[in-house]
């Protein structure tokens, strides 16, 4: 058993929101990364793709997600799974959201065009 307390949970900040990681590889050894994504409305995320399956449930506010051209509403509660290399984008709605995440160990993600420029995510690792 491992066990990660709330004071070594990890932050990290983008232009388009916060990340707390809870675990990962080099947190507690998990082999499933899991964070959480804070966003404030008027900060939406690049259009980008990330190269493993994800799963984000929303535990509040409200988001817009765009995979491959196709847009959903997605409100506390609702989960999306996003298969991998997807072109993915996250625009906050009026009040933000909040959402927890997890996909694999080792994810990779990269802009339209650039796979040749592939990066883990600092909140996957």
């Amino acid at each position: 058993m491992r066990i990660v307390r709330s004071t070594e949970s990890r932050r990290s900040e983008t232009p388009a929101a916060v990340m707390t990681t809870f675990a990962s590889p080099g947190l507690g050894g998990a082999a499933a990364p899991v964070w959480k994504v804070e966003a404030a409305a008027g900060t939406a995320g690049p259009v980008h793709h990330i190269d493993a399956e994800q799963v984000w449930t929303v535990l509040a506010g409200t988001v817009a997600v765009t995979v491959e051209g196709e847009a959903a509403e997605l409100a506390a509660g609702d989960t999306v799974v996003i298969a991998a290399d997807a072109a993915r984008r996250f625009t906050p709605g009026p009040q933000g959201f909040t959402a927890i995440c997890t996909g694999p160990a080792g994810m990779r993600a990269y802009m339209p065009g650039k796979e040749d420029a592939k990066m883990i995510p600092p909140w996957t690792a």
